[in-house]
Order: C-alpha cells, then structure tokens, then sequence
C-alpha cells in the first residue's frame, strides 16, 4: 500500500523530472566524453588503425554507467519518496483519528530531529494549544450558564410571584427595580465579554499615546478613595511621579482600577492597599504595583485566576462575575506588559512591567 501511495504520489514525479534532468546533464557529457575520446584515437592511429575493440569497450563500459547511474536514481528517488510519503500517511492517520475521536491523539515522533520531527512537533504543540483553548471555552460556557442561572432564576421567580399577587404600586416598583439590577448585571456581563474580546483582538491600538502611568494611577486612587474608607482601609499611591509609557488612558485606567477594586474587597478589613509606581530602570520598563494584606492568592490559582470566569472559593459568594482580571490580561497583552503574582507576606502584589519607551 505504502509503495503504490509512493509511486503516486507527486514527490515520486518531481524526483523523476530531477533524475531526467540530471540523466539529460549527464548523457551529454558522457557523449562529449565518448566522442572526444573517439577523436583523439582517430587523431592517434588514423581512420585506417584497427580501434574498433576500444571504441567497442568504451561504448560497453558508457552503457554500464548509464544503467548502473538510472538503477541507483531510481532507487534512490523510490526510497527518499516513500520516507517522505510514510511520514505524511502519518499525520494524515494522526489527523484522521482526531477527526473521528477528538484531540487526545499526537503524531508520533521518530527521534531523528530531522525536519519532520520538528514538523510534527510543531502540529502537536498547535493540537496542545487547540485543546487547552478548547477547555477554556469549555469552562467559560459552564461558567457563563452557571453565572447567568442564578439572575435569570431570581428574575423569574420574581415575575411568577408578582403574577400571582394583588397588584400594588410599591411592590411592582421593587419588583421593577429588582429585575433592571439583575439585567444589568446580565447585560454588564456580556459586555465585559465583548470588550475584553475586542482588546485581545488588537482593535483597540488607535487609542495609544504618550501618557504618565502616575497620573492614570494617581485619578484610580482617587476614585476609589471613598469605598476604601467605608471599609477602614487605607489606599495610598506612592513611586515616581512621572512614569512615561505608551498605552491607551482609558484601558489602562480600568485595568488598574480592577486591580485596585479587588484589593479593597479581597484585602483584610482595616488593613492597607499601596499602589506604586516606577519608571523605566537600566534593564526594563515602568512598572506598576498593587498591594494589599488580605489572604492572597495561593501559588497553585495563580495561573488560572486570569481565566474568564474563574473564581476562587473564597470569593465565589462575593459580588462580581470572574471578569475583572481576565480584562486585566487582555490590557496587559495588548500594551505588551508581564504580569507577576507576588506574595506580599501577608497578601498580595500584582505587578505589570511595561516595555521601555522607545
């Protein structure tokens, strides 16, 4: 089977026009060697002299090298073509079988670390990434079903209630008001989605200028200075006051008022939340930190908490969706910032470098 897929196949006719031509290249110079070799003899002996018996050795021993020069051609171009063919048959067949069962299957390796090795190693870190995306779309689809169920049930049992009651101007206000708070909810939430979409998208780029990272900082701390007081914590803004970067003002405002948000919710009650600032050093870019003293996040979640909808346990019963750090990511990749999850001893430090301005 493999040997008729090798003939067949359009390596096998391209190895073949290479050996015509190449057999073309070398008959013409086995022809000017055979008759320039005629010639001299002729120019030696005269036409009269008796080389009939070497001219007839010569032409038997250019047709032994002709036949022996198309035997190992072909052989060669048989054998190169069916390695060839054997290793595409196997990705076709790896292929296959992900078709028919899914993307647990991996081309297999050969160990030679030649070019189809590497051409399989690379399918199957393209099939890894595939599957680990699946999985995340996976996990966001029971995420969303999960996060909108709890809305929805509420809204209905709500309107199945109010139907059956007396109708009362009071009561059908609440009930209207309840229900707008919990589309809001919904509808805030599929927007977070679109947008966070729209930034890995790369559709947001138009909006980069020349900006102070302190600045941006400086009006998060402000804003969200009165919700730290009502829970006694301190929030301060401390670093330079001038950090040069390149980004979009209004993208990196809510990334870092994300980050501030959930340092005053998950930090502990009373305690601090310290956003510093610096700018570029020797070897790298501004950077921006967020601190606080609460319970941190353990080493083992740290991977996962920029995931949409991921939640800790602790923070499945407090208000927000598992949107805010995924919308942090998506800022931080478009702007080419690293995140870092530090421990604070106790809490937490998220970190973001940016590149250094050019």
């Amino acid at each position: 089977m493999l040997l008729v897929k090798t003939l067949r196949s359009s390596t096998f006719r391209l190895a073949l026009i290479a050996i015509a031509a190449f057999g073309l290249i070398v008959a013409a110079i086995m022809a000017y060697v055979y008759f320039g070799t005629i010639a001299f003899v002729r120019s030696r002996v005269g036409d009269a002299g008796d080389h009939g018996g070497f001219t007839a050795m010569i032409e038997l021993a250019m047709v032994a090298v002709a036949l022996l020069l198309l035997v190992l051609a072909g052989l060669a171009a048989v054998l190169v073509t069916r390695r060839t063919v054997g290793r595409i048959e196997e990705i076709n067949a790896t292929s296959r079988a992900i078709m028919l069962s899914g993307l647990d299957r991996r081309i297999p390796l050969r160990g030679s670390h030649d070019e189809w090795d590497r051409v399989a190693e690379n399918l199957n870190h393209m099939l890894d990434r595939i599957e680990t995306l699946m999985g995340e779309v996976k996990q966001v689809s029971n995420n969303v079903a999960h996060d909108l169920r709890t809305p929805l049930t509420r809204m209905r049992g709500r309107l199945e209630k109010a139907y059956h009651a007396p109708r009362t101007g009071e009561a059908d206000a609440a009930l209207i008001g309840d229900t707008i708070a919990d589309l809001d909810a919904v509808l805030g939430m599929f927007a977070s989605i679109t947008r966070i979409s729209e930034i890995e998208t790369r559709a947001r780029r138009s909006a980069f200028r020349a900006l102070n990272l302190a600045e941006v900082a400086g009006e998060v701390v402000e804003l969200y200075d009165a919700a730290a007081e009502q829970v006694a914590t301190r929030l301060s803004l401390g670093g330079d006051r001038e950090v040069a970067i390149t980004g979009d003002r209004d993208l990196l405002f809510d990334a870092i008022a994300n980050l501030v948000d959930n340092a005053i919710k998950h930090g502990r009650t009373g305690g601090q939340v310290t956003v510093t600032c610096r700018g570029a050093g020797a070897g790298g870019g501004a950077t921006i930190a967020i601190a606080d003293d609460g319970p941190g996040i353990p080493v083992e979640a740290r991977d996962h908490v920029f995931k949409r909808f991921y939640r800790l346990e602790q923070s499945r019963y407090t208000p927000g969706n598992g949107l805010g750090l995924s919308l942090v990511a998506a800022v931080a990749g478009l702007h080419g910032a690293e995140i870092a999850l530090h421990d604070n001893a106790p809490g937490l430090t998220v970190q973001l470098t940016f590149p250094a301005t050019s």
